[in-house]
């Protein structure tokens, strides 16, 4: 199948998917690096390994925006690596938002909202499979 084909092929929802995952990625990219470059005013160990380490959460951040980037690379070009990354994120902040609703009830309904389209949108478009001559 030529690239073209593969890109006609995809559908709107896979798009979404990957571009929600793009757009985690990205933010994780820029939350990761305002935590190493504050990371120099936490020195103290005392409080464990993430206690006060802000440098820890850091590489945290962007280990995961690393994998969301890789998950949305792999959702376009129809792999399953993104889209079990993806399921995976969409329930993940779905029980995190019903987590939070009390406190952010309209950042927690926003997020379930997008979840739920990721999910749909992944659910409702068959796997791509490739052609072996």
């Amino acid at each position: 199948m030529s690239s073209v084909q593969a890109y006609a092929s995809r559908t709107g929802w896979i798009m979404l998917a990957a571009i929600v995952m793009f757009a985690v990625g990205a933010l994780r990219v820029i939350s990761g690096i305002s935590y190493l470059v504050d990371s120099h005013k936490v020195n103290d160990l005392t409080l464990g390994l993430f206690g006060d380490n802000m440098w820890l959460w850091g590489l945290w951040d962007l280990g995961i925006a690393a994998l969301a980037i890789w998950a949305a690379f792999s959702l376009v070009s129809g792999g399953e690596f993104g889209r079990v990354i993806a399921y995976t994120w969409a329930i993940l902040v779905i029980v995190n938002s019903f987590l939070v609703i009390g406190l952010a009830p309209w950042f927690a309904a926003g997020m379930i909202t997008l979840a739920v389209l990721v999910v749909y949108g992944l659910a409702s478009t068959p796997p791509q499979r490739t052609e072996t001559t």
